[in-house]
């Protein structure tokens, strides 16, 4: 762009004359004129470089801006090839970071159940050893293995010394003198005296066997054994003194006497053994008397059953149907068999003892115990 320098115009003045004066104001005229116009040249020249200055430099600019547009588009390319990166890897490490913390859930849960307190594994170890020792109970019949846990319990809890425990060593102790006021009887001593029931069976004299009632007859033998004994000596004595009486010279004239006495007791002691042959009995259960003799095998075989269905009800700790079976045994006892003897009362006396026993072999359970252990286990 050229600068102009515009110099105004000066009027027209009419040749003079000439003068001597005026070349002088001439020549000022044409310097400065000549100073303006080289003045002038001088802005445009200096307005040209600075024009031709702008323009490298804005050719710089514009170069170095299309430069700067190639690099941000570069860069923007790379960034959104990034920002793809790294939404991929984002989305993976949310992946992972879902499994970690599923992995850590389980973990923490796994630490937790493992790293319980020792008050909450000695309550649990407390529970798990009273429900052993209340099936050992059951199964064998006997409160031992249930006092036995019950006092190892109470022993853990107090040396652990927590006061938060307390309430279990209280249910404890109530549960202990529960089972120690209930009388318990032995399954095996029962299930013993039930096969000594059934041992005896064979030995019980008949109704219907006369032969066999030897326990009534072997007591009145006994009874009259001393009577017959005696008679025997008074005999024996009389016949010697009436031998003696008739073979000596100076017998006593009253010999007749002795004879009469001694023949008075020798009726006495036949009289005796004849009554001792005939016995009279009186009948109350006249079926008793009905039973043939092949039957008689029989009957003590069902006897025999019932006994050892009885022992299975005692145990299996049924003891309404062990009561039952007693109950008919005793009653088929007295109907079939001699209830005078001592050997039937015997056997009769055992079953009623053993019916008497059998409702003691129910053990009471430690409810109290496991619901204080549910109760402080529900609260942690």
């Amino acid at each position: 762009m050229t600068d102009t320098l515009t110099v105004p115009a000066t009027p027209a003045v009419p040749p003079a004359a000439p003068s001597p004066a005026r070349p002088s104001a001439t020549r000022w005229i044409v310097a400065a004129v000549a100073l303006l116009a080289a003045g002038g040249a001088w802005l445009g020249w200096s307005a040209q470089q600075r024009l031709q200055q702008l323009e490298s430099e804005l050719v710089k600019r514009q170069e170095q801006s299309q430069d700067e547009a190639k690099e941000a588009r570069l860069l923007a390319k790379q960034a959104q090839d990034n920002a793809r990166d790294a939404v991929a890897k984002s989305a993976l490490l949310e992946t992972r970071l879902a499994e970690v913390t599923l992995q850590r859930g389980q973990l923490d849960d796994l630490v937790k159940t493992m790293s319980r307190s020792r008050d909450e594994t000695l309550l649990v170890d407390v529970e798990a050893n009273l429900r052993v020792a209340v099936r050992q109970a059951t199964l064998t019949g006997s409160a031992e293995p249930l006092v036995s846990a019950l006092q190892n319990a109470d022993e853990r809890l107090l040396r652990a010394q927590q006061p938060r425990l307390e309430p279990v060593r209280r249910a404890i102790a109530k549960d202990l003198d529960r089972l120690k006021s209930t009388r318990v009887a032995d399954l095996s001593i029962l299930a013993v005296r039930m096969d000594e029931a059934v041992r005896m069976v064979d030995d019980l004299p008949l109704l219907s066997e006369p032969g066999k009632q030897s326990d009534r007859a072997d007591a009145a033998a006994a009874a009259s054994a001393p009577t017959r004994a005696s008679a025997r000596k008074a005999a024996k004595a009389a016949a010697n003194a009436t031998s003696q009486a008739a073979s000596s010279p100076d017998a006593d004239p009253v010999w007749s006497d002795r004879v009469l006495d001694w023949s008075q007791k020798a009726g006495q002691t036949v009289w005796q053994e004849a009554r001792s042959l005939v016995r009279l009995t009186r009948i109350t259960q006249p079926e008793g008397m009905l039973i043939a003799p092949d039957q008689a095998f029989f009957l003590r075989e069902n006897l025999k059953l019932r006994l050892l269905n009885a022992r299975l009800g005692l145990l299996s700790r049924q003891t309404a149907t062990a009561n039952a079976d007693i109950q008919s045994a005793q009653q088929a006892i007295k109907r079939y068999f001699d209830v005078q003897s001592r050997r039937t009362q015997g056997l009769l006396s055992l079953l009623a003892d053993i019916a008497s026993q059998s409702p003691q072999t129910q053990l009471p359970r430690p409810d109290d115990t496991l619901a204080a252990l549910a109760t402080l286990s529900g609260g942690r």
